[in-house]
């Protein structure tokens, strides 16, 4: 895929629902995936059901209320988004989550709100940010990886999470650890290495501390 696609298919769509991706720009060691938090790592939150009047704007509401009180944006009202590589979008994902396992995997994205946004309508609709407006599915974090965020569409409604410090979780290093044990033919194997890496760099840096 040319960046002249990219930009027609995956950047527009999310510069229009008000999010501009600065490229290359996503922090060294940055955390490559999150999974496997529990009750105990949750740090606020909201649900709404479908038949909530107003959803688009209730949803947005919500999630800039829980973005700035989290910490989520920095001074600039920049964080970290998780993109496709390629084209392939959150609702091809939902429909066949097996149909991309020999694909690269999703990846982190500079990106900075605009003034004028709409995550949950536009975004969401972007099919980047969920299936359509008002159903988002998609995972932010804190540039410096103290928070993480996530939306996700149930059978009855939107449920949005924040993870506090996802790096400091023991469920989560511990869901992560066992990725790389795994062996299945829906793993990706760049996605393993870049867990594996990750993990290595983080015990090389617990280490350092330690000697010091």
């Amino acid at each position: 895929m040319g960046i002249q696609e990219r930009d027609r298919k995956v950047l527009r769509p999310l510069r229009r629902a008000g999010l501009e991706v600065i490229p290359d720009a996503v922090p060294d060691g940055t955390m490559p995936f999150v999974a496997g938090y529990r009750a105990e790592d949750m740090a606020g939150g909201f649900s709404h059901r479908y038949d909530t009047p107003r959803l688009v704007e209730r949803l947005n509401e919500d999630w800039y209320d829980l973005a700035v009180s989290s910490g989520l944006l920095d001074d600039r009202r920049e964080f970290l988004v998780q993109l496709p590589q390629g084209t392939r979008t959150h609702q091809a994902a939902l429909r066949d989550p097996y149909s991309g396992s020999r694909t690269a995997p999703y990846l982190w994205a500079r990106v900075r709100l605009l003034d004028r946004w709409d995550i949950m309508g536009r975004g969401a609709a972007s099919a980047f940010l969920g299936v359509h407006a008002g159903r988002p599915g998609f995972a932010m974090m804190a540039l410096d990886g103290s928070v993480y965020v996530k939306a996700s569409t149930g059978e009855i409604g939107v449920d949005v999470i924040a993870v506090r410090h996802p790096d400091r979780s023991e469920n989560i290093l511990r869901y992560l650890e066992g990725i790389g044990l795994r062996d299945s033919p829906y793993v990706d194997r760049e996605f393993k290495e870049r867990i594996a890496v990750w993990l290595a760099g983080r015990s090389g840096c617990a280490v350092s501390r330690s000697d010091a």
